[in-house]
């Protein structure tokens, strides 16, 4: 092909010349391959900067010793002024202890630093909040991941941050760190690979049902995969109205029902064994069943691309409505579910339509949630978030291969913080009451003033431009592989 662009804007036409499994399989290794060698050239993705000025070292005595100790001391006297006194209110912990990292399970503590400053990296790009990776060991004396460790050790960082972000954490750990935090915890914590994916993927649902012409109370739903964020997208969608009994969730040996006594004994299934009392009521058993007559179909399980079988989508209700979000492989990719009848695809990735990715929720709820001061982040405020992103999509105009706003579509980000925040102002739980105009408007500057500085360092090339001897070596690398 023609030399690659450094942007990778000629990347898809090359790619998608190819036939439709070469060129999915071709993109996932190109990409992995290149984020490796991204990574190594520039040595990850974040670093600290200031934001204070020196115009002469004698200000190091206001940013240091002597004059900080007064800082302190109206912190001790006042522990709320942390919140102006430092960047404690712009801040946010994003906690994992690397156990389930993206589809490859547990990588060890360290080998989730990628993904976290990858969240680093998007929280401050798109939404103007500051955010540190903390990948840390949750293993005890025995040898387990405990929840407990997790637990104790965001309680004993809070005070340090305006609000955490749990990642990639198993379960059933992941619920019970969830669980417990909101409960204990002094700022608001916020599980993203639950909620935040759960709020894209409701947005998404919202503008594929108006598309498709359905009714969220009378559709047959599979949640295909019974992890924290189906567990989580159940929940949302028995609150915006959908029958409980017309959901059908899946696990690895088949649909949940209320005569599963294997979820009965097992105390790590608690939140299926939950679900199970409410949804499939018609006790369907096997997995064809399942997706027999479905109208949507929401994947959220091990990677495929053979994980969900093309006759098992032919099997469903007209105007089917596929989304398949496990990455880096969708459990059927979009073209297979296209020609088994799919109306409208989706999945978690960018080089396919309607990336259904919790990166366009996650910066602007944390981002309205700490501009509201908000205690917690509920359920409704994350439905906000979703109602706000499908109202966004459906505003500029939805297609059956357009149902979400992309990264690039940067106003949804203060339009999500706002609508977050006012759902707070409005359930009582934040602290500053400002209007859904003013947090709108302080979002949008701060995330404005933040790419303005990053383009800046680019111009001047603090920030290096991806060195194009690489891009080519990366792309042979990977057409002699395919």
């Amino acid at each position: 092909m023609e030399k690659l662009k450094t942007d990778l804007s000629n990347l898809d036409v090359f790619f998608n010349s190819l036939p439709a499994a070469s060129a999915a399989k071709a993109k996932t290794l190109f990409y992995k391959k290149l984020s490796i060698a991204m990574h190594k050239f520039y040595g990850g993705k974040m670093e600290t900067f200031p934001k204070s000025p020196l115009p002469s070292a004698a200000w190091l005595n206001a940013w240091y010793t002597p004059g900080v100790s007064a800082v302190s001391t109206t912190i001790r006297d006042n522990n709320r002024t942390s919140f102006e006194l430092t960047n404690r209110k712009n801040l946010v912990a994003v906690v994992s202890d690397s156990t389930r990292v993206l589809g490859d399970g547990d990588c060890t503590p360290p080998g989730g630093l990628g993904v976290m400053e990858g969240k680093n990296f998007l929280m401050k790009y798109l939404g103007g909040v500051d955010a540190v990776a903390l990948c840390i060991d949750s293993k005890d004396e025995t040898g387990k991941n405990n929840p407990q460790k997790i637990i104790d050790f965001v309680l004993m960082c809070q005070h340090s941050f305006g609000a955490i972000n749990l990642e990639d954490i198993s379960q059933p750990n992941c619920y019970r760190a969830l669980d417990a935090l909101r409960e204990k915890a002094k700022i608001p914590v916020w599980h993203d690979d639950a909620q935040g994916t759960a709020t894209i993927v409701t947005a998404g649902l919202i503008n594929a049902l108006k598309l498709a012409g359905k009714k969220i109370e009378n559709i047959k739903i599979v949640l295909f995969g019974s992890g924290a964020a189906n567990t989580t997208m159940c929940s949302f969608l028995t609150q915006m109205g959908a029958n409980a009994g017309n959901i059908i969730m899946t696990d690895s040996k088949g649909p949940i029902h209320k005569n599963r006594k294997d979820l009965e004994a097992n105390p790590n299934y608690y939140k299926q064994w939950g679900l199970a009392q409410k949804t499939n009521a018609q006790m369907l058993a096997d997995i064809p069943s399942a997706f027999q007559n479905a109208d949507a179909v929401i994947a959220l399980s091990k990677p495929g691309p053979d994980t969900i079988k093309p006759e098992w989508v032919r099997g469903m209700a007209n105007k089917a409505i596929v989304f398949t979000c496990a990455n880096p492989v969708p459990e059927i990719y979009p073209y297979a579910a296209k020609e088994a009848g799919a109306f409208i695809t989706a999945t978690g990735r960018g080089d396919f339509e309607n990336q259904l990715n919790n990166s366009v929720c996650f910066p602007g709820i944390l981002k309205g949630t700490l501009l509201c001061g908000a205690r917690t982040i509920t359920d409704t405020m994350a439905i906000a978030a979703a109602r706000a992103i499908a109202a966004f999509a459906e505003k500029r105009g939805i297609t059956p291969s357009n149902i979400v706003p992309l990264m690039s579509e940067t106003e949804i980000f203060p339009t999500v913080a706002a609508a977050v925040a006012a759902q707070a102002v409005k359930e009582g739980i934040a602290s500053a009451k400002l209007t859904e105009k003013e947090i709108y408007e302080q979002a949008k500057q701060d995330i404005e003033d933040t790419q303005k500085k990053y383009n800046y360092l680019q111009q001047k090339d603090f920030i290096k431009t991806p060195p194009r001897e690489i891009l080519q070596s990366v792309l042979k690398e990977t057409l002699e592989e395919i």
